[in-house]
This record gives structure tokens, sequence and C-alpha cells, in this order.
């Protein structure tokens, strides 16, 4: 039998969490809100940890608040190095901003929205596999279940899209470090893209896709809040 490599801690996450969350509400950073007894960012950190394969963690904190969010995290004890810089004013800014901050020796990145705070470890683990089996960038994904429909400015339906061809975008996405090094030196206009798979995108790079997980929800609304609370998916 041939000896499987080890691949524990190969992989370093980027927690961009510099983002106000305005649509959450006034208060203060969605990173920073708390949810089941603990901040998000906290749950984040939890799951990760869980995950063997995460070897070094940056975290982007809202501009001029590192020290908040280092005390934040002062009682959480991960098996890895955890590092928190200062974000921008994008998202891919505070990506940017966070990968320059990873050590050399970590072939694959993982990017991972603070307001998916409750992914489990194995998504995690299902992304940083498919990079390893020579994908250079991956997303989870779930299928669209509703009907999707075109509108115009105007407010009337210009056509129904077809649901079959549409997923639902995740993260953790994952990515050749290369890769996402040189997807971001090409942007030009930050705030131009969603997400960094976008970015890859545009330098006609192939992104593969493979099963998210439902407990990866997007925390945007003060709802989203209440229905991560009532499913419990803190103990997912």
């Amino acid at each position: 039998m041939t000896a499987q490599p080890d691949v524990r801690g190969d992989v370093a996450v980027l927690v961009p969490a510099a983002g106000l969350g305005t649509r959450l509400g006034p208060g203060t950073p969605k990173a920073l809100r708390s949810l089941a007894g603990a901040p998000l960012l906290v749950h984040v950190l939890r799951r990760l940890s869980a995950a063997p394969s995460v070897g070094h963690v940056v975290v982007a904190a809202p501009p001029d608040g590192e020290d908040a969010v280092r005390a934040l995290l002062v009682d959480e004890t991960p098996p890895f190095p955890l590092e928190v810089v200062s974000g921008g004013a994008s998202r891919q800014e505070s990506v940017a901003a966070a990968l320059a901050a990873v050590p050399s020796g970590f072939p694959i990145v993982l990017v991972h929205d603070a307001a998916r705070a409750f992914a489990p470890a194995e998504l995690l683990e299902r992304v940083a596999a498919a990079v390893r089996e020579g994908h250079d960038a991956v997303i989870p994904v779930l299928p669209v279940v509703d009907t999707i429909k075109r509108v115009d400015a105007a407010g009337h339906v210009v056509t129904t899209v077809e649901r079959s061809e549409l997923r639902a975008v995740q993260t953790p996405q994952g990515f050749r470090r290369n890769v996402l090094a040189a997807a971001h030196a090409q942007l030009t206009e930050p705030g131009g893209a969603t997400d960094d798979a976008a970015l890859v995108e545009r330098l006609g790079i192939k992104v593969f896709c493979v099963p998210g997980a439902e407990a990866a929800l997007k925390i945007t609304r003060p709802a989203d809040l209440m229905i991560a609370e009532a499913l419990r998916l803190d103990q997912a």
C-alpha cells in the first residue's frame, strides 16, 4: 500500500471580517455580532480549529480595529498560528491584505467569509481536497431551488431563467496560492467582484464546484440571525 502524503496543516485560511454589515442593522461590524453566546468570528475560528488541514489563519479586521479583534479572540486557543491584520474599504482589499500576511510554505489558500460562521469543518476539507487534486480554484455550491426570473428596470419579467444550470455559491473558496495572488494583482478597481472566484474567472481559469453545506448559510439580515439561532447551527 502506498503511503498517503501528510497534508495536515498545508492550508492557510483568510477571513475577511472588516465589513460593517449595514444590512444587519446598526451596531458593531458584522463579524463581531454575537450569536448563541459568541461573536460570529469566534464561531468561525472554532470550526476552523476542527479542520486538520488548517495550518495558519489570517483575519482582516475592520480598519483600526485590530486590537478589538485580538481582544475578542484572546481566550481562544486554536491549534494553528492566528494573525490579525487591518482590512480595507472593500472585500477585495481585505482579502489582499490577509493574503500578503500569509507566511511562505502554504500552497493552498482558502477565503472564508465570517458571515458564514457555521460552515462545518467537513466543507473546508472538501474544498481543500479538491485543490490538492489539481484544481486551481474551487467553490462550494448548492442547487438553486427557487424559480429565478430576469426583470427589467420597469419591474416587468423579461424571461424565466433555467435553474438547472444555476448554483448558489458559498465559502470557503479554495485556490492555489499563486492563482489567487495573480487574480488580485490584476484587479484595478477594488470592489468590482462579489467573490474571489469571479476574479479568478477573469484570468480565464476554470473554477471547479464541490457540494456545499446547508449549515454554511450567509448571515446578512436580522432574520438570518434568528434562523441561525433557531436551528442551533452552533451545534452543527
